[in-house]
């Protein structure tokens, strides 16, 4: 028997993509899946690509996840406070929502509306001292899908003292799975195809996650829904100070992480690249004409921002490489 581990709110495409993670892990034996609308019906009748997953979907409640070593909470913002709160003191538990992010209860109340849960240990183990602050916790909140990408690209520059913290500016572009598996008219294929559009503009919600993260103090940041299904492009834009250049820095902060790549000098990021896997591409230049520096940063949003960040903050809680069930590679064409 291995580690028994629990799904919930797995109908969604970020759930789909932790069960497709975890029925291939060597140490995780996915034992429950539950759902809100899709209870009683299936897995593979949801998420066609699992069949031969033999599991039902349970309804959500703290009952049903009980028996789990480990408990996935991929649920809509602000639901999974009160589910973690009747789960069983034993269970350890990774949310994939942004309940637990955020230190801040006025960052919360402003960006999300209603009563902050309060903070867990954030999950994003590249960052300095996260690792073992992770390893240690039986709650772990894991990043934002456009808070991993943005951070990975800026965390290091501001850290070393190599770009202001003011004045970053960030445009992000994310495919539609991001959004999320409910039905909403703007997210029809006729609506999206051959269209860029921004959205949330000036107030998005992972604004004061991102600040918490790197250490920025203003940020203007732009999301874009782009005609594709999965992955994030983020280009960050920061003000130099004059000191170190920003590729050594990055180069040093990543060279003994698994999943985050700095590219070759000239090759530059694209979400092809990383779909399918738990990896973040970088570059990184300083812009001819303005002298800002640039970082674009590719990820998959339900791997490295989801599902894939959510295994790899587990296999760290319970003493597993953190690679472990997880690609570096990404799936091409």
């Amino acid at each position: 028997m291995g580690i028994r581990v629990a799904v919930a709110g797995a109908s969604g495409y970020a759930g789909g993509e932790l069960l497709r993670l975890l029925a291939g892990h060597p140490e995780f034996e996915l034992v429950t899946a539950t759902a809100h609308a899709s209870a009683g019906r299936p897995v593979a009748a949801v998420h066609p690509q699992l069949a031969g997953l033999d599991l039902v979907f349970g309804a959500t409640d703290p009952t049903t996840l009980a028996d789990a070593d480990l408990v996935f909470l991929a649920l809509p913002h602000g639901q999974s406070a009160a589910l973690a709160a009747a789960l069983p003191g034993a269970a350890k538990v990774v949310d994939l929502g942004a309940d637990h992010r955020l230190r801040d209860a006025g960052a919360w109340a402003r960006y999300y509306g209603g009563d902050h849960a309060g903070a867990w240990t954030y999950g994003l183990p590249e960052l300095p001292g996260q690792r073992a602050a992770i390893a240690a916790s039986a709650r772990v909140a894991s990043t934002g899908c456009y808070a991993v990408a943005t951070t990975l690209a800026l965390a290091p520059l501001i850290a070393a003292g190599a770009v202001l913290p003011a004045d970053v500016v960030v445009v992000a572009a994310s495919g539609t799975s991001g959004a999320g598996r409910s039905a909403k008219p703007h997210l029809l294929g006729s609506e999206v195809m051959g269209d860029l559009s921004p959205y949330k503009v000036g107030a998005h919600q992972h604004v004061p996650e991102i600040k918490q993260a790197t250490g920025a103090t203003s940020l203007s940041f732009t999301p874009v829904l782009a005609p594709m299904p999965r992955g994030i492009l983020a280009t960050v834009t920061a003000v130099p100070t004059g000191g170190a250049d920003p590729r050594e820095v990055l180069a040093a902060a990543y060279a003994d992480t698994p999943f985050v790549h700095l590219l070759p000098e000239g090759t530059w990021p694209h979400t092809a690249a990383t779909a399918g896997s738990n990896s973040c591409h970088l570059q990184a230049t300083v812009d001819a004409d303005s002298g800002r520096v640039i970082v674009v940063s590719a990820i998959d949003n339900l791997g490295k921002g989801a599902a894939g960040q959510a295994v790899q903050n587990a296999n760290l809680m319970f003493g597993l490489p953190e690679t472990t069930g997880l690609s570096t590679f990404g799936v091409a064409p």
